[in-house]
């Protein structure tokens, strides 16, 4: 049975064209608009792109800071040892540890929400791929969440970077901020990311790149963006 809308929602849908074009500028401030919920809903970008992510040069994936944050205060782990463990406290990092931090991971403990590790901790790591894996949270070199630098890796994410990766159907979603951000921060956010994945295309893509583009809020409408040529 579908679910009825509700009065807010059907209200904020007749805002809305949903087939109609925006510049960025203009699409974050309708999805701001027609953001109904009662919380400070978080602002996505989503972008459908133009690639087969079965080919390896085509799996887009990296990681940004994004010059205005996200909104979101993140609990990082750092899987380390020796001197490398006080560089990690030093940064901010909330949990620090070595094998005991993976025995807990390996009970259900999964009060964070990333992991970085220095390389050699990558082989004890690894034996709980099946449990990481799926939840997005094995450290990767290309996201810098494997390295010897753990002090930037941890400024780095409190300071607001995000991670991008393709999904097995072309789509990349991000999230830009806050609806509390105001527009200019939010519209920084999203070029950045923007130039980002453009700066990422594969050499092997012909014709449009990008074939859509979206920003929208939690629960709320999708606002499209214009492709710029």
């Amino acid at each position: 049975m579908a679910s009825k809308l509700t009065k807010n929602r059907k209200a904020v849908l007749e805002l809305l064209d949903r087939d109609a074009v925006h510049t960025v500028e203009e699409a974050i401030a309708i999805a701001k608009k027609t953001s109904f919920v009662k919380f400070d809903a978080t602002v996505e970008a989503s972008f459908f792109l133009n690639v087969d992510p079965r080919h390896a040069d085509q799996q887009i994936r990296g990681a940004m800071v994004l010059p205005n944050g996200t909104g979101r205060s993140q609990k990082v782990v750092v899987i380390t040892q020796g001197a490398k463990e006080q560089e990690a406290k030093d940064a901010g990092a909330d949990f620090v540890g070595g094998k005991e931090l993976l025995e807990d991971i390996q009970k259900g403990w999964f009060d964070f929400d990333i992991i970085v590790a220095t390389p050699d901790m990558m082989g004890e790591l690894g034996k709980l791929g099946r449990v990481l894996g799926p939840k997005g949270l094995m450290p990767n070199p290309r996201t810098g969440t494997v390295t010897m630098d753990v002090a930037k890796a941890v400024e780095e994410i409190k300071k607001g970077k995000v991670e991008y990766r393709v999904d097995k159907d072309g789509n990349i979603n991000v999230i830009i901020g806050k609806v509390s951000f105001d527009d200019k921060a939010l519209v920084e956010n999203f070029k950045a990311i923007q130039d980002t994945l453009l700066k990422a295309r594969p050499s092997a893509v012909k014709g449009a790149y990008v074939k859509n583009q979206v920003i929208s809020t939690t629960m709320g409408p999708g606002v499209k963006v214009e492709i710029s040529k």
